[in-house]
C-alpha cells in the first residue's frame, strides 16, 4: 500500500515537473538603442500576449552598447540607430544582418522661458550652437529666423549625449552634412569629441537635463520630447522650407531614399530633398546573426520579426514613429526568411 502511494506521488511530481518545463518561458535577450525603446517595449509586451512561451528582455543602453554586446554574443539581438561600418561587420564572429524596424525623427528640443513653442532654426543655427559659436539666445542669426519672438539675452546651455548613441550618430550625420566645419572638426559617430556642452545618458538623460535646465538646448528622439512635454524647433530643410518633425515629414524624408534602398539597408535619411522632408530622420535597426547559435531561440526570434513587420507596424504611429515604406517591407521579408 505504502509502495503504491509512493509510486503515485512520484508520478504526480513528474507530471508537475513536466508542466513546469512546458510553462517555462524562453527568454530572448537584447540590448542597444534608446531611440526606439518606446516602440520596442510596446511590441515586446503585445507579442508576449500572442506567444506566451517567449519573453523579451531588452536593455536600453544606447546603440554603442548594443553593437558591442551583439558582437560579443552576450545577447540574442542588438539594436542600433547607426548602421555598422564594414570594419564593425568584419569584427563580428558571424554574419550580422540589419533588420530595419521603424523610422524616427531626432528633434532639437529647448527650454527657453517665455518661448513656449515655434522656435525656428536653420542648419547654420544648429551647427553654430553645437560648435559653440552661437552662444546667446538673442544672437542675430537666431533672431533673423524668429522675427517677432522676444528671445532672451541669456547664454545657451548645450546638452548632448554622454554615452555611445545612435541618436548622436543621426544628429552628427546631419551636422556633418550641413556644415563643412563640423565635418572636418568633429565628424559623425555614436560618440564624438563635443566642442561645447553638458552630457546626459540616454535619450531619457538628455530630455531630463533640458527639462530641468532653463535656457538649454538638446537633441532627442521625437517620442521623448512628447513624453517630457518639451517643445522642439521647426527646422529649415535642404529645400529651404521650415518643417515640423512628425510621422508625415519623417516618411517624406524616407520616400526618396527608400527608392534606392541597398540590400543591406545601410542608408542615411538626413538632409533629404523634398519640401516636406524633415532633415534629421533615420531608420533604426535590429542586429541579428544570419546563422543562429540556438535553433529554438532563433525560430522564436524569426517569428517575432515576422510579426513586427506585418502586425507591429500599425503600433508605430501612435508612438510617433513612422512605419516602414511598403517596398522596404517586401525586402525585409526576404531578409528575415534567410535567417537560419
Amino acid at each position: 500500500m505504502f509502495k503504491q502511494m509512493r509510486n503515485t506521488l512520484a508520478a504526480m511530481l513528474a507530471v508537475c515537473s513536466m508542466a513546469g518545463v512546458a510553462n517555462a518561458e524562453m527568454l530572448i535577450n537584447g540590448a542597444g538603442a534608446t531611440f526606439p525603446y518606446p516602440i520596442y517595449s510596446k511590441w515586446f509586451s503585445e507579442y508576449s500576449k500572442i506567444d506566451t512561451s517567449v519573453k523579451f528582455n531588452y536593455q536600453s543602453i544606447g546603440s554603442g552598447g548594443g553593437i558591442k554586446q551583439i558582437t560579443e554574443q552576450t545577447v540574442d539581438f542588438g539594436a542600433s540607430d547607426k548602421f555598422l561600418t564594414d570594419a564593425e561587420l568584419k569584427a563580428a564572429p558571424g554574419k550580422l544582418v540589419h533588420i530595419p524596424t521603424v523610422m524616427g525623427a531626432v528633434v532639437v528640443t529647448y527650454n527657453v522661458p517665455g518661448v513656449k513653442t515655434g522656435l525656428k532654426l536653420s542648419a547654420d543655427d544648429v551647427s553654430g550652437i553645437y560648435l559653440g559659436k552661437i552662444k546667446m539666445w538673442n544672437d542675430p542669426r537666431i533672431a533673423n529666423e524668429n522675427r517677432g519672438v522676444a528671445l532672451p539675452a541669456k547664454p545657451i546651455i548645450v546638452v548632448h549625449r554622454s554615452d555611445g548613441s545612435g541618436t548622436t550618430a543621426i544628429f552628427t550625420d546631419y551636422l556633418s552634412n550641413v556644415s563643412p566645419e563640423w565635418k572636418s572638426r568633429v565628424g559623425m559617430g555614436t560618440s564624438v569629441k563635443w566642442p561645447a556642452g553638458l552630457g546626459g545618458k540616454g535619450n531619457e538623460g538628455v530630455a531630463g537635463q533640458v527639462k530641468n535646465t532653463a535656457y538649454s538646448v538638446g537633441y532627442v528622439e521625437l517620442a521623448y520630447a512628447f513624453e517630457n512635454k518639451l517643445p522642439f524647433a521647426t527646422l529649415k530643410n535642404r529645400d529651404g522650407h521650415y518643417v515640423v518633425p512628425s510621422i508625415k515629414s519623417t516618411t517624406a524624408a524616407a520616400a526618396g531614399a527608400a527608392k534606392h534602398m541597398p540590400s543591406d539597408y545601410r542608408i542615411s535619411l538626413v538632409n533629404q530633398p523634398g519640401k516636406d522632408a524633415y532633415p534629421i530622420a533615420g531608420f533604426t535597426w535590429l542586429l541579428v546573426y544570419e546563422h543562429q547559435k540556438d535553433a529554438a531561440k532563433g525560430k522564436k526570434l524569426v517569428e517575432f520579426l515576422k510579426w513586427e513587420l506585418k502586425k507591429g507596424q500599425k503600433l508605430a504611429a501612435p508612438l510617433l514613429y513612422a512605419p516602414l515604406p511598403a517596398n522596404v517591407v517586401k525586402m525585409v521579408e526576404k531578409t528575415i526568411a534567410g535567417i537560419k
